[in-house]
């Protein structure tokens, strides 16, 4: 393991306070640093201003008329994409370490604020400075937990870096933008990575227990865009699971958050680019959001393979059945269950007739908007107005989730 605890190294874990208690909080990080009082105005879950954001940030805020802008945010360019050359222990092909790699080989940072693993536990997120090009193959892979990522900001700006790339989930990156332009960056690159549930690290681990027998022996996990989990082990061959045959209904009812049910930025729409994977079908799925974005992607150069994003099958019935189990299991009641007989024929049909590509993004985007409204309406109505922008009730409308009196806020 290359991170250490000194500044010097090219990779560096900087310490941090203990957090601030906070509802709602999925500890970004913003209330271990030396104002947490920042966190009334910079989070997501409290007063957010999306399109505020997207104007100050892109120049502009997401045009409904635009295809998809309604569904991912503004961008001017989007790709199904991956590595010609994929990078060894990646997630997917390695862009989003690459792209890192390349900001610092090119001097365009001094340092890229994001997470590694933590000694102890490889599945722990930490914070780390990346300095050299080379510390970002401990960056590799998928984490899963809490981690305060923007308590690195103030280490960053200590030892003198003034042009900073951060890569970082939406609860993280919807701050990082708003107290952007008092941290004293010259610059600041912001590399997005969708995302739509989290939870403990702790709690992550008993999941992996209900997947298999060896669970300290998974290496690797992904949610594929084909309906599958892939598994791969240490010991042994890979292991695919259908989303139909996964123990949902085995997990607490607080497994996830409310802070995950309820977020309306799955897309990271206040990244410069986003690097993600649901419309990639099998390879990635880049969001070029604006000016920065093109110049972050352009540092690739022909070691990227870029084609138009594809779609198929229809969501609306996807989403439907999602709203009725997500309404039944938030009103207390079980999930409704498919007989056993039945879900090795689903499994095998939904990669084929089922939404993919962009249909597939669509789908999710729409499904996590309704589990916000609903979530939102059972346990924290007073919250309504102010995080829930008018876009997500547009995208619920069409099935039968509108405001009631008092819940739709402002842009």
């Amino acid at each position: 393991m290359t991170t250490i605890d000194q500044a010097s190294a090219p990779v560096w874990a900087p310490p941090y306070a203990e957090a601030a208690a906070r509802p709602l909080c999925t500890d970004c990080g913003v209330s271990r640093r030396a104002d947490p009082r920042a966190c009334s105005r910079a989070c997501q879950f409290i007063h957010p201003d999306h399109a505020g954001l997207e104007a100050r940030i892109h120049g502009r805020t997401r045009d409904p008329s635009r295809p998809d802008e309604l569904h991912f945010g503004p961008f001017r360019k989007m790709w199904q994409a991956a590595l010609k050359e994929p990078k060894p222990g990646a997630q997917w092909t390695g862009i989003t370490t690459r792209l890192a790699e390349r900001l610092l080989e090119t001097g365009k940072v001094d340092a890229v604020l994001t997470m590694a693993a933590d000694p102890k536990d490889s599945w722990r997120p930490m914070p780390v400075l990346v300095t050299k090009p080379e510390g970002m193959a401990s960056c590799r892979g998928m984490r899963m937990g809490y981690a305060p990522l923007l308590a690195g900001l103030e280490p960053a700006r200590q030892q003198g870096y003034r042009r900073l790339a951060v890569i970082g989930v939406p609860c993280q990156i919807h701050p990082l933008r708003v107290l952007e332009p008092e941290l004293g960056f010259e610059r600041l690159y912001v590399i997005g990575i969708p995302c739509s549930d989290n939870t403990t690290t702790e709690r992550f681990h008993d999941f992996l227990a209900l997947l298999t027998d060896r669970p300290d022996r998974v290496t690797y996990l992904e949610f594929r865009a084909d309906y599958h989990v892939e598994m791969r082990f240490s010991d042994g061959p890979n292991k695919e699971i259908p989303f139909l045959k996964l123990p949902i209904s085995k997990l607490p009812s607080d497994f996830f958050p409310l802070t995950c049910r309820t977020c309306v930025d799955y897309v990271n729409s206040l990244a410069d680019l986003t690097v993600g994977y649901m419309a990639g079908r099998g390879e990635q799925w880049l969001l070029v959001r604006n000016q920065t974005g093109e110049e972050i992607l352009s540092l690739l150069g022909d070691e990227v393979r870029l084609t138009e994003p594809t779609s198929a099958g229809k969501r609306q019935g996807a989403v439907s059945g999602f709203i009725k189990n997500t309404e039944r299991a938030a009103g207390g009641l079980p999930m409704r269950g498919m007989p056993d007989w039945a879900r090795p024929i689903v499994a095998w049909l939904m990669p084929k007739v089922g939404p993919r590509g962009l249909e597939l993004a669509r789908a999710r985007l729409e499904m996590k908007a309704a589990e916000s409204v609903i979530h939102l309406r059972l346990q924290q109505p007073k919250r309504m107005a102010a995080m829930i922008p008018a876009h997500v009730w547009t995208l619920v409308e069409p099935y039968g989730l509108t405001p009631a009196e008092g819940e739709r806020g402002g842009a």
